[in-house]
Protein backbone atom coordinates (compact mmCIF):
# COMPACT_ATOMS: atom_id res chain seq x y z
CA UNK A 1 0.00 0.00 0.00
CA UNK A 2 1.46 3.26 -0.82
CA UNK A 3 1.73 6.22 1.81
CA UNK A 4 -1.53 7.88 -0.09
CA UNK A 5 -3.49 5.29 0.06
CA UNK A 6 -2.43 4.65 3.90
CA UNK A 7 -3.21 8.31 4.65
CA UNK A 8 -6.74 7.73 2.86
CA UNK A 9 -7.43 4.10 5.15
CA UNK A 10 -6.57 6.56 8.34
CA UNK A 11 -8.59 9.42 7.05
CA UNK A 12 -11.77 6.63 6.69
CA UNK A 13 -10.99 5.27 10.21
CA UNK A 14 -11.23 8.73 11.50
CA UNK A 15 -14.56 9.45 9.69
CA UNK A 16 -15.87 6.32 10.79
CA UNK A 17 -18.48 7.91 13.44
CA UNK A 18 -21.86 9.26 11.57
CA UNK A 19 -24.62 12.19 12.55
CA UNK A 20 -27.64 10.34 13.83
CA UNK A 21 -29.67 11.45 11.07
CA UNK A 22 -27.77 9.30 8.31
CA UNK A 23 -29.03 6.30 10.05
CA UNK A 24 -31.91 4.13 8.70
CA UNK A 25 -34.49 4.06 10.95
CA UNK A 26 -34.51 0.54 11.30
CA UNK A 27 -31.25 0.39 12.93
CA UNK A 28 -32.11 3.66 14.95
CA UNK A 29 -33.04 3.04 18.90
CA UNK A 30 -37.18 3.84 19.25
CA UNK A 31 -36.42 5.75 22.33
CA UNK A 32 -34.26 5.86 25.40
CA UNK A 33 -34.58 2.86 27.43
CA UNK A 34 -34.54 3.67 30.88
CA UNK A 35 -35.14 0.53 32.93
CA UNK A 36 -36.63 0.71 36.42
CA UNK A 37 -37.45 -2.78 37.25
CA UNK A 38 -36.20 -6.03 38.33
CA UNK A 39 -37.25 -9.92 38.21
CA UNK A 40 -37.38 -11.20 41.63
CA UNK A 41 -40.08 -14.03 43.04
CA UNK A 42 -42.47 -13.48 40.24
CA UNK A 43 -42.66 -10.06 39.84
CA UNK A 44 -40.93 -6.88 38.13
CA UNK A 45 -40.11 -4.96 41.41
CA UNK A 46 -39.48 -1.74 40.51
CA UNK A 47 -36.53 0.14 41.87
CA UNK A 48 -36.17 4.02 42.71
CA UNK A 49 -32.35 3.98 43.62
CA UNK A 50 -29.76 4.63 42.16
CA UNK A 51 -29.33 3.77 38.21
CA UNK A 52 -26.11 3.72 35.89
CA UNK A 53 -26.59 4.99 32.12
CA UNK A 54 -25.76 2.62 29.41
CA UNK A 55 -23.65 4.27 27.14
CA UNK A 56 -23.08 3.30 23.71
CA UNK A 57 -20.00 1.76 21.43
CA UNK A 58 -20.96 4.17 18.88
CA UNK A 59 -20.12 7.55 18.34
CA UNK A 60 -22.31 10.26 17.05
CA UNK A 61 -21.32 13.92 15.21
CA UNK A 62 -22.75 16.38 16.97
CA UNK A 63 -22.61 20.05 17.13
CA UNK A 64 -20.36 19.46 19.53
CA UNK A 65 -18.16 17.05 18.20
CA UNK A 66 -18.15 13.32 18.65
CA UNK A 67 -20.07 12.14 21.60
CA UNK A 68 -21.22 8.67 22.86
CA UNK A 69 -24.20 7.96 22.43
CA UNK A 70 -26.73 7.32 25.31
CA UNK A 71 -28.37 4.41 25.13
CA UNK A 72 -30.95 4.38 28.20
CA UNK A 73 -30.09 3.32 31.99
CA UNK A 74 -30.37 0.27 34.44
CA UNK A 75 -30.51 -0.26 38.19
CA UNK A 76 -27.86 -0.32 40.31
CA UNK A 77 -28.94 -2.83 43.19
CA UNK A 78 -27.52 -2.38 47.11
CA UNK A 79 -26.67 -4.99 49.03
CA UNK A 80 -29.49 -5.60 50.59
CA UNK A 81 -31.86 -5.95 47.59
CA UNK A 82 -29.54 -8.28 45.95
CA UNK A 83 -30.31 -10.37 49.53
CA UNK A 84 -33.99 -9.83 49.10
CA UNK A 85 -33.51 -11.47 44.86
CA UNK A 86 -31.48 -14.45 46.67
CA UNK A 87 -33.88 -15.24 49.41
CA UNK A 88 -37.09 -14.91 46.88
CA UNK A 89 -34.46 -18.06 44.76
CA UNK A 90 -33.83 -19.63 47.87
CA UNK A 91 -37.35 -19.88 48.80
CA UNK A 92 -38.20 -21.10 45.38
CA UNK A 93 -35.75 -24.21 45.57
CA UNK A 94 -37.07 -24.68 49.51
CA UNK A 95 -34.30 -27.52 49.76
CA UNK A 96 -35.24 -29.69 46.55
CA UNK A 97 -38.82 -29.81 47.41
CA UNK A 98 -39.86 -26.14 45.63
CA UNK A 99 -42.71 -26.91 42.97
CA UNK A 100 -39.85 -26.52 40.12
CA UNK A 101 -37.38 -28.48 41.63
CA UNK A 102 -40.09 -31.43 42.22
CA UNK A 103 -41.58 -30.64 38.74
CA UNK A 104 -41.70 -33.70 36.31
CA UNK A 105 -38.65 -33.37 33.30
CA UNK A 106 -41.67 -32.87 31.10
CA UNK A 107 -43.39 -30.13 32.67
CA UNK A 108 -39.99 -28.51 32.93
CA UNK A 109 -39.37 -28.87 29.08
CA UNK A 110 -42.83 -27.68 28.63
CA UNK A 111 -42.23 -24.17 30.73
CA UNK A 112 -39.12 -23.85 28.84
CA UNK A 113 -40.74 -24.29 25.47
CA UNK A 114 -43.32 -21.78 26.39
CA UNK A 115 -40.00 -19.09 27.45
CA UNK A 116 -38.42 -19.94 23.71
CA UNK A 117 -41.94 -19.24 22.18
CA UNK A 118 -42.03 -16.14 23.81
CA UNK A 119 -38.35 -15.05 23.27
CA UNK A 120 -38.52 -15.61 19.78
CA UNK A 121 -41.20 -12.81 19.33
CA UNK A 122 -38.37 -10.01 20.85
CA UNK A 123 -35.49 -11.02 18.18
CA UNK A 124 -35.24 -7.42 16.54
CA UNK A 125 -35.54 -5.85 19.72
CA UNK A 126 -32.43 -8.08 20.75
CA UNK A 127 -30.38 -7.55 18.02
CA UNK A 128 -31.04 -3.41 18.04
CA UNK A 129 -29.50 -3.57 21.57
CA UNK A 130 -26.73 -6.11 20.40
CA UNK A 131 -25.79 -3.61 18.03
CA UNK A 132 -26.01 -0.52 19.63
CA UNK A 133 -24.57 -2.14 22.98
CA UNK A 134 -21.50 -4.11 22.28
CA UNK A 135 -21.09 -2.81 18.39
CA UNK A 136 -21.85 -6.29 16.79
CA UNK A 137 -22.00 -6.67 13.40
CA UNK A 138 -25.70 -6.90 12.45
CA UNK A 139 -25.05 -10.51 10.68
CA UNK A 140 -23.45 -11.62 13.91
CA UNK A 141 -26.00 -10.54 16.30
CA UNK A 142 -28.89 -12.28 14.51
CA UNK A 143 -26.27 -15.15 14.28
CA UNK A 144 -26.12 -14.93 18.44
CA UNK A 145 -29.73 -14.61 18.92
CA UNK A 146 -30.41 -17.95 15.89
CA UNK A 147 -27.89 -19.76 17.76
CA UNK A 148 -29.28 -19.35 21.60
CA UNK A 149 -32.41 -20.60 20.50
CA UNK A 150 -30.98 -23.99 18.44
CA UNK A 151 -28.99 -23.84 21.67
CA UNK A 152 -31.93 -24.13 23.93
CA UNK A 153 -34.24 -26.54 21.70
CA UNK A 154 -30.98 -29.00 21.00
CA UNK A 155 -30.78 -28.82 25.14
CA UNK A 156 -34.08 -30.28 25.55
CA UNK A 157 -33.64 -32.86 22.64
CA UNK A 158 -30.42 -33.84 24.89
CA UNK A 159 -32.74 -33.92 28.12
CA UNK A 160 -35.13 -36.05 26.38
CA UNK A 161 -32.41 -37.99 25.73
CA UNK A 162 -31.10 -38.32 28.58
CA UNK A 163 -34.08 -39.04 30.60
CA UNK A 164 -35.11 -41.66 28.52
CA UNK A 165 -32.02 -43.42 28.89
CA UNK A 166 -32.44 -43.40 32.56
CA UNK A 167 -36.21 -44.40 32.86
CA UNK A 168 -35.56 -48.24 33.44
CA UNK A 169 -34.29 -50.40 36.39
CA UNK A 170 -30.82 -51.97 36.98
CA UNK A 171 -30.03 -54.53 38.33
CA UNK A 172 -26.56 -55.36 39.44
CA UNK A 173 -25.42 -58.21 42.47
CA UNK A 174 -28.69 -58.59 43.65
CA UNK A 175 -29.20 -54.51 43.65
CA UNK A 176 -32.13 -52.88 42.13
CA UNK A 177 -31.70 -49.13 41.16
CA UNK A 178 -32.93 -46.23 39.28
CA UNK A 179 -30.12 -43.49 38.70
CA UNK A 180 -31.56 -40.52 37.66
CA UNK A 181 -30.07 -36.52 37.73
CA UNK A 182 -31.25 -33.95 40.70
CA UNK A 183 -30.80 -30.24 40.65
CA UNK A 184 -27.60 -28.58 42.60
CA UNK A 185 -30.42 -25.84 44.19
CA UNK A 186 -29.78 -21.99 43.76
CA UNK A 187 -27.53 -20.86 40.84
CA UNK A 188 -25.42 -17.65 40.03
CA UNK A 189 -25.07 -16.70 36.33
CA UNK A 190 -22.84 -14.66 35.37
CA UNK A 191 -22.29 -14.02 31.44
CA UNK A 192 -19.93 -12.40 29.00
CA UNK A 193 -20.07 -8.88 27.31
CA UNK A 194 -18.74 -10.55 24.03
CA UNK A 195 -21.67 -13.12 23.59
CA UNK A 196 -24.02 -11.67 26.46
CA UNK A 197 -26.89 -13.59 25.31
CA UNK A 198 -25.75 -16.25 23.48
CA UNK A 199 -22.90 -17.91 26.48
CA UNK A 200 -25.28 -16.40 29.66
CA UNK A 201 -28.18 -18.77 27.95
CA UNK A 202 -25.76 -21.60 27.42
CA UNK A 203 -25.19 -22.02 31.19
CA UNK A 204 -28.61 -20.70 32.82
CA UNK A 205 -31.15 -22.38 30.42
CA UNK A 206 -29.47 -26.05 31.46
CA UNK A 207 -29.23 -25.13 35.21
CA UNK A 208 -33.10 -24.05 35.03
CA UNK A 209 -34.57 -27.22 32.45
CA UNK A 210 -32.13 -29.69 35.55
CA UNK A 211 -34.52 -27.79 38.02
CA UNK A 212 -32.46 -25.46 39.45
CA UNK A 213 -33.18 -21.77 40.50
CA UNK A 214 -31.54 -18.80 39.10
CA UNK A 215 -30.25 -15.82 39.80
CA UNK A 216 -29.18 -13.92 36.25
CA UNK A 217 -26.34 -10.86 36.71
CA UNK A 218 -26.25 -9.37 33.01
CA UNK A 219 -22.84 -8.36 31.37
CA UNK A 220 -22.25 -4.68 31.85
CA UNK A 221 -22.05 -3.71 29.16
CA UNK A 222 -24.87 -5.87 27.40
CA UNK A 223 -27.12 -5.21 30.59
CA UNK A 224 -30.15 -3.55 28.51
CA UNK A 225 -30.60 -6.11 25.78
CA UNK A 226 -32.07 -8.84 29.05
CA UNK A 227 -34.79 -6.28 29.59
CA UNK A 228 -37.04 -7.84 26.42
CA UNK A 229 -36.95 -11.28 27.99
CA UNK A 230 -38.13 -10.38 31.24
CA UNK A 231 -41.95 -10.63 30.77
CA UNK A 232 -41.15 -13.45 28.93
CA UNK A 233 -39.24 -14.87 31.60
CA UNK A 234 -42.13 -14.07 34.23
CA UNK A 235 -44.94 -15.60 32.20
CA UNK A 236 -43.22 -18.64 31.37
CA UNK A 237 -41.50 -20.06 35.12
CA UNK A 238 -42.94 -20.20 38.78
CA UNK A 239 -42.12 -17.24 40.84
CA UNK A 240 -38.81 -17.35 42.00
CA UNK A 241 -37.15 -19.63 39.64
CA UNK A 242 -35.93 -16.48 37.42
CA UNK A 243 -34.56 -13.82 39.20
CA UNK A 244 -32.47 -10.13 38.27
CA UNK A 245 -29.97 -8.54 39.69
CA UNK A 246 -27.92 -5.43 38.46
CA UNK A 247 -25.07 -3.57 39.27
CA UNK A 248 -21.39 -3.96 40.56
CA UNK A 249 -20.34 -7.33 40.92
CA UNK A 250 -19.08 -6.07 44.33
CA UNK A 251 -22.33 -4.61 45.59
CA UNK A 252 -24.24 -7.39 44.36
CA UNK A 253 -22.98 -10.75 43.38
CA UNK A 254 -20.26 -10.62 46.36
CA UNK A 255 -23.20 -10.83 49.37
CA UNK A 256 -24.97 -13.43 47.68
CA UNK A 257 -21.78 -15.83 47.10
CA UNK A 258 -20.63 -14.48 50.72
CA UNK A 259 -23.73 -15.99 52.12
CA UNK A 260 -23.14 -19.34 51.56
CA UNK A 261 -26.56 -20.09 50.34
CA UNK A 262 -25.75 -20.60 47.04
CA UNK A 263 -25.22 -24.14 45.41
CA UNK A 264 -23.97 -23.07 42.08
CA UNK A 265 -21.77 -20.32 40.29
CA UNK A 266 -21.48 -20.12 36.31
CA UNK A 267 -19.33 -17.77 34.94
CA UNK A 268 -17.76 -16.28 32.12
CA UNK A 269 -14.73 -13.85 32.44
CA UNK A 270 -11.64 -14.04 33.66
CA UNK A 271 -10.02 -16.28 36.10
CA UNK A 272 -8.98 -13.28 38.53
CA UNK A 273 -12.80 -11.98 38.71
CA UNK A 274 -13.89 -15.74 38.81
CA UNK A 275 -11.72 -16.69 41.90
CA UNK A 276 -12.22 -13.28 43.95
CA UNK A 277 -16.20 -14.20 44.01
CA UNK A 278 -16.06 -17.84 44.40
CA UNK A 279 -13.36 -17.29 47.53
CA UNK A 280 -15.81 -15.84 49.14
CA UNK A 281 -18.34 -18.72 49.57
CA UNK A 282 -17.91 -20.11 53.12
CA UNK A 283 -18.31 -23.33 52.45
CA UNK A 284 -16.77 -23.77 48.95
CA UNK A 285 -17.00 -27.56 49.11
CA UNK A 286 -21.08 -26.99 48.49
CA UNK A 287 -20.44 -24.69 45.69
CA UNK A 288 -20.45 -26.67 41.99
CA UNK A 289 -18.56 -23.78 40.04
CA UNK A 290 -18.55 -24.12 35.89
CA UNK A 291 -16.25 -21.39 34.55
CA UNK A 292 -15.17 -20.21 31.32
CA UNK A 293 -12.16 -17.87 31.70
CA UNK A 294 -9.03 -16.97 29.71
CA UNK A 295 -7.42 -18.47 26.69
CA UNK A 296 -4.37 -17.58 24.84
CA UNK A 297 -5.17 -20.10 21.36
CA UNK A 298 -1.90 -20.43 19.77
CA UNK A 299 -2.33 -21.08 16.04
CA UNK A 300 1.10 -23.32 14.82
CA UNK A 301 1.33 -22.69 10.42
CA UNK A 302 3.38 -25.44 9.40
CA UNK A 303 5.52 -24.87 6.26
CA UNK A 304 3.59 -27.20 3.90
CA UNK A 305 0.52 -25.17 5.18
CA UNK A 306 -2.04 -24.33 2.14
CA UNK A 307 -1.33 -20.58 2.75
CA UNK A 308 -4.58 -19.26 1.37
CA UNK A 309 -6.60 -21.39 3.63
CA UNK A 310 -4.60 -20.91 5.97
CA UNK A 311 -4.96 -16.96 6.28
CA UNK A 312 -8.70 -17.55 5.49
CA UNK A 313 -9.05 -19.36 8.54
CA UNK A 314 -6.31 -17.34 10.69
CA UNK A 315 -8.22 -13.51 9.81
CA UNK A 316 -11.18 -15.41 11.04
CA UNK A 317 -10.12 -16.89 13.91
CA UNK A 318 -7.82 -13.84 15.02
CA UNK A 319 -10.56 -10.81 13.90
CA UNK A 320 -13.77 -11.85 14.07
CA UNK A 321 -15.84 -9.82 16.47
CA UNK A 322 -12.78 -7.91 16.39
CA UNK A 323 -10.99 -10.80 18.02
CA UNK A 324 -13.18 -10.31 21.27
CA UNK A 325 -13.28 -14.26 22.06
CA UNK A 326 -12.17 -16.78 23.95
CA UNK A 327 -11.83 -18.74 21.60
CA UNK A 328 -9.88 -16.54 19.46
CA UNK A 329 -6.52 -17.27 17.54
CA UNK A 330 -4.16 -14.84 20.06
CA UNK A 331 -0.41 -15.49 18.48
CA UNK A 332 0.41 -17.06 15.65
CA UNK A 333 3.38 -19.04 15.03
CA UNK A 334 4.72 -19.53 11.17
CA UNK A 335 7.26 -21.50 10.14
CA UNK A 336 10.59 -19.39 8.94
CA UNK A 337 10.36 -21.21 5.23
CA UNK A 338 6.94 -19.33 4.83
CA UNK A 339 7.02 -16.47 6.84
CA UNK A 340 7.29 -13.92 4.26
CA UNK A 341 4.59 -15.21 1.93
CA UNK A 342 1.84 -15.48 5.25
CA UNK A 343 2.55 -11.84 6.39
CA UNK A 344 2.18 -10.85 3.02
CA UNK A 345 -0.96 -12.63 2.17
CA UNK A 346 -2.14 -12.05 5.66
CA UNK A 347 -1.49 -8.05 5.49
CA UNK A 348 -3.32 -8.07 1.96
CA UNK A 349 -6.36 -10.20 3.63
CA UNK A 350 -7.17 -7.71 6.48
CA UNK A 351 -7.08 -4.71 4.47
CA UNK A 352 -9.71 -6.79 2.79
CA UNK A 353 -11.67 -6.15 5.75
CA UNK A 354 -14.76 -3.74 5.59
CA UNK A 355 -15.05 -1.95 8.88
CA UNK A 356 -17.85 0.68 9.50
CA UNK A 357 -20.85 0.39 11.86
CA UNK A 358 -22.42 -3.00 12.76
CA UNK A 359 -25.36 -2.63 10.67
CA UNK A 360 -22.72 -1.33 7.65
CA UNK A 361 -23.48 -4.62 4.91
CA UNK A 362 -20.62 -6.97 4.94
CA UNK A 363 -18.65 -5.03 7.85
CA UNK A 364 -16.73 -7.46 9.90
CA UNK A 365 -14.81 -4.51 12.19
CA UNK A 366 -16.71 -2.19 14.27
CA UNK A 367 -15.91 -0.21 17.48
CA UNK A 368 -15.19 -2.05 20.47
CA UNK A 369 -17.86 -1.83 23.85
CA UNK A 370 -15.21 -0.99 25.98
CA UNK A 371 -13.96 2.86 26.30
CA UNK A 372 -10.51 1.93 27.39
CA UNK A 373 -9.45 -1.04 25.36
CA UNK A 374 -8.21 1.05 22.47
CA UNK A 375 -5.70 2.79 24.71
CA UNK A 376 -4.41 -0.88 26.32
CA UNK A 377 -3.99 -2.17 22.97
CA UNK A 378 -1.99 0.63 22.31
CA UNK A 379 -0.15 -0.14 24.82
CA UNK A 380 0.83 -3.61 23.73
CA UNK A 381 1.75 -2.19 20.68
CA UNK A 382 4.39 0.02 21.92
CA UNK A 383 5.77 -2.39 24.27
CA UNK A 384 6.21 -4.72 21.11
CA UNK A 385 7.93 -1.80 19.40
CA UNK A 386 10.27 -1.27 22.11
CA UNK A 387 11.40 -4.63 21.53
CA UNK A 388 11.76 -5.06 17.81
CA UNK A 389 8.33 -5.52 16.62
CA UNK A 390 6.78 -3.66 13.79
CA UNK A 391 3.16 -2.94 13.22
CA UNK A 392 3.34 -4.48 9.22
CA UNK A 393 0.57 -3.39 8.25
CA UNK A 394 -0.76 -0.15 6.79
CA UNK A 395 -2.96 1.99 9.45
CA UNK A 396 -2.48 -0.96 12.31
CA UNK A 397 -3.59 0.71 15.82
CA UNK A 398 -4.95 3.84 14.40
CA UNK A 399 -7.67 4.91 16.98
CA UNK A 400 -11.09 6.78 16.84
CA UNK A 401 -12.96 6.72 19.81
CA UNK A 402 -13.92 3.69 20.53
CA UNK A 403 -12.72 1.90 17.06
CA UNK A 404 -8.89 0.64 16.42
CA UNK A 405 -8.01 -0.70 13.43
CA UNK A 406 -6.31 -4.09 13.42
CA UNK A 407 -2.51 -4.29 14.51
CA UNK A 408 -0.25 -7.11 13.12
CA UNK A 409 2.74 -7.35 15.00
CA UNK A 410 5.79 -9.12 13.70
CA UNK A 411 8.59 -10.42 14.95
CA UNK A 412 6.86 -10.96 18.42
CA UNK A 413 9.38 -12.16 21.06
CA UNK A 414 9.07 -13.40 24.65
CA UNK A 415 10.15 -10.24 25.99
CA UNK A 416 6.78 -8.25 24.74
CA UNK A 417 3.68 -8.38 26.69
CA UNK A 418 1.61 -9.54 23.97
CA UNK A 419 3.41 -12.63 23.74
CA UNK A 420 1.92 -13.44 27.07
CA UNK A 421 -1.14 -11.88 27.72
CA UNK A 422 -4.66 -12.48 26.45
CA UNK A 423 -5.29 -9.45 24.17
CA UNK A 424 -8.51 -10.19 23.60
CA UNK A 425 -8.92 -7.72 20.91
CA UNK A 426 -7.66 -6.76 17.46
CA UNK A 427 -3.96 -6.73 18.37
CA UNK A 428 -2.29 -10.07 16.41
CA UNK A 429 1.32 -11.24 17.26
CA UNK A 430 3.36 -13.08 15.06
CA UNK A 431 6.57 -15.17 16.18
CA UNK A 432 8.24 -17.24 13.55
CA UNK A 433 9.81 -20.26 14.67
CA UNK A 434 12.43 -23.30 13.09
CA UNK A 435 11.77 -25.85 15.31
CA UNK A 436 8.45 -27.18 16.58
CA UNK A 437 10.10 -27.05 20.16
CA UNK A 438 9.75 -23.37 20.12
CA UNK A 439 5.61 -23.23 19.92
CA UNK A 440 5.29 -26.69 21.87
CA UNK A 441 7.32 -25.06 24.61
CA UNK A 442 4.87 -21.99 24.29
CA UNK A 443 1.80 -24.11 25.15
CA UNK A 444 3.37 -26.41 27.97
CA UNK A 445 4.67 -22.71 29.62
CA UNK A 446 1.14 -20.71 29.17
CA UNK A 447 -1.21 -20.44 31.87
CA UNK A 448 -4.18 -21.24 29.76
CA UNK A 449 -5.28 -24.78 27.66
CA UNK A 450 -8.33 -24.15 26.00
CA UNK A 451 -7.57 -24.94 21.97
CA UNK A 452 -5.10 -24.49 19.21
CA UNK A 453 -5.15 -24.62 15.45
CA UNK A 454 -2.45 -26.73 13.36
CA UNK A 455 -2.51 -25.68 9.50
CA UNK A 456 0.00 -28.03 7.19
CA UNK A 457 -0.89 -31.69 5.27
CA UNK A 458 1.94 -33.74 6.41
CA UNK A 459 -0.58 -36.58 8.09
CA UNK A 460 3.29 -37.77 10.16
CA UNK A 461 3.98 -34.30 11.22
CA UNK A 462 0.14 -33.39 12.40
CA UNK A 463 -0.40 -36.86 13.65
CA UNK A 464 2.64 -36.36 16.23
CA UNK A 465 1.80 -32.64 17.16
CA UNK A 466 -2.02 -34.37 18.00
CA UNK A 467 -0.88 -36.84 20.02
CA UNK A 468 1.31 -34.32 22.00
CA UNK A 469 -0.74 -31.77 22.55
CA UNK A 470 -4.07 -32.80 23.76
CA UNK A 471 -2.50 -33.71 26.57
CA UNK A 472 -1.93 -29.58 26.77
CA UNK A 473 -5.45 -28.42 25.35
CA UNK A 474 -9.05 -29.53 25.08
CA UNK A 475 -9.10 -28.92 21.29
CA UNK A 476 -7.06 -29.05 18.44
CA UNK A 477 -8.35 -27.63 15.24
CA UNK A 478 -7.13 -28.95 12.09
CA UNK A 479 -6.92 -26.73 9.37
CA UNK A 480 -9.16 -24.59 10.74
CA UNK A 481 -9.83 -21.55 13.18
CA UNK A 482 -10.09 -22.52 17.12
CA UNK A 483 -13.53 -22.20 18.03
CA UNK A 484 -16.38 -23.15 20.15
CA UNK A 485 -19.09 -25.23 18.09
CA UNK A 486 -21.12 -27.08 17.38
CA UNK A 487 -22.45 -26.88 20.97
CA UNK A 488 -23.26 -30.51 20.91
CA UNK A 489 -18.76 -30.76 21.49
CA UNK A 490 -17.76 -30.57 24.67
CA UNK A 491 -15.97 -26.75 25.39
CA UNK A 492 -13.60 -26.79 28.19
CA UNK A 493 -10.28 -26.21 28.81
CA UNK A 494 -7.53 -26.91 30.76
CA UNK A 495 -4.52 -24.80 33.62
CA UNK A 496 -6.53 -21.32 34.15
CA UNK A 497 -8.94 -21.86 30.71
CA UNK A 498 -11.98 -23.56 32.42
CA UNK A 499 -13.52 -25.55 35.56
CA UNK A 500 -16.15 -27.97 34.33
CA UNK A 501 -17.68 -28.59 30.65
CA UNK A 502 -20.51 -26.92 28.91
CA UNK A 503 -21.85 -28.27 25.61
CA UNK A 504 -25.94 -29.10 24.94
CA UNK A 505 -24.69 -32.46 26.98
CA UNK A 506 -22.11 -31.82 29.43
CA UNK A 507 -23.97 -28.80 30.38
CA UNK A 508 -26.83 -30.47 32.05
CA UNK A 509 -24.79 -32.49 34.11
CA UNK A 510 -22.92 -30.07 35.34
CA UNK A 511 -25.73 -28.36 36.54
CA UNK A 512 -26.64 -31.67 38.31
CA UNK A 513 -25.54 -34.18 40.23
CA UNK A 514 -26.59 -38.17 40.01
CA UNK A 515 -28.90 -39.77 42.70
CA UNK A 516 -30.31 -43.02 42.41
CA UNK A 517 -32.54 -45.04 44.97
CA UNK A 518 -31.60 -49.10 45.67
CA UNK A 519 -33.23 -51.73 47.00
CA UNK A 520 -32.62 -55.25 47.90
CA UNK A 521 -33.60 -57.38 44.98
CA UNK A 522 -36.56 -58.96 47.19
CA UNK A 523 -40.12 -59.96 46.17
CA UNK A 524 -41.13 -57.63 48.70
CA UNK A 525 -38.95 -54.51 47.15
CA UNK A 526 -40.03 -55.44 43.54
CA UNK A 527 -43.90 -55.23 44.37
CA UNK A 528 -43.50 -51.83 46.14
CA UNK A 529 -41.14 -50.34 43.27
CA UNK A 530 -43.79 -52.03 40.73
CA UNK A 531 -46.48 -50.44 42.52
CA UNK A 532 -44.92 -46.69 42.52
CA UNK A 533 -44.59 -46.86 39.11
CA UNK A 534 -47.20 -48.24 38.08
CA UNK A 535 -49.70 -45.87 40.02
CA UNK A 536 -47.30 -43.08 39.31
CA UNK A 537 -46.10 -41.92 43.00
CA UNK A 538 -42.92 -40.43 42.25
CA UNK A 539 -41.32 -38.01 39.84
CA UNK A 540 -38.03 -39.27 40.48
CA UNK A 541 -39.07 -43.43 40.27
CA UNK A 542 -40.49 -43.86 37.17
CA UNK A 543 -40.61 -45.52 33.51
CA UNK A 544 -42.84 -42.93 32.02
CA UNK A 545 -40.77 -42.09 28.48
CA UNK A 546 -40.74 -38.34 27.01
CA UNK A 547 -41.61 -38.38 23.62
Amino acid sequence: MSIQQEEQLIAKIQSIFPDESSILPEFQLPSLIHQTDYLVNGELRQWDGATEDAISCIYLKTSKGLEPKLIGSFPLLTKEAALDVLDAAVKAYDHGVGDWAMMPVAERIAHVQDFTYRMKSKRQEVVRLLMWEIGKSLADSYKEFDRTIDYIEDTIGALKDLDRANSRFIIEQGVIGQIRRSPLGVVLCLGPSNYPLNETFTTMIPALIMGNTVILKPSRPGTLLFRPLLEAFLESFPKGVVNTIYGKGREVASPIMASGRLDGFAFIGSSKAANALATLHPKPNRLRTILGLEAKNPAIILPDADLDLTVKECILGTLSFNGQRCTALKILFVHAQIIDQFLEKFSSALSNLKFGLPWDKDVSLTPLPEIDRPKYFTELVEDAKQFGAKVINAGGGTIEETFFYPAVLYPVTPEMRIYHEEQFGPVIPIATFEHLDTPLQYIVDSNYGQQVSIFGQDPDAIAQLVDRLVNQVARVNLNSQCQRGPDTFPFTGRKDSAEGTLSVTDALRSFSIRSLVAAKEKEENKKLLTTIVREHKSNFLSTDFIL
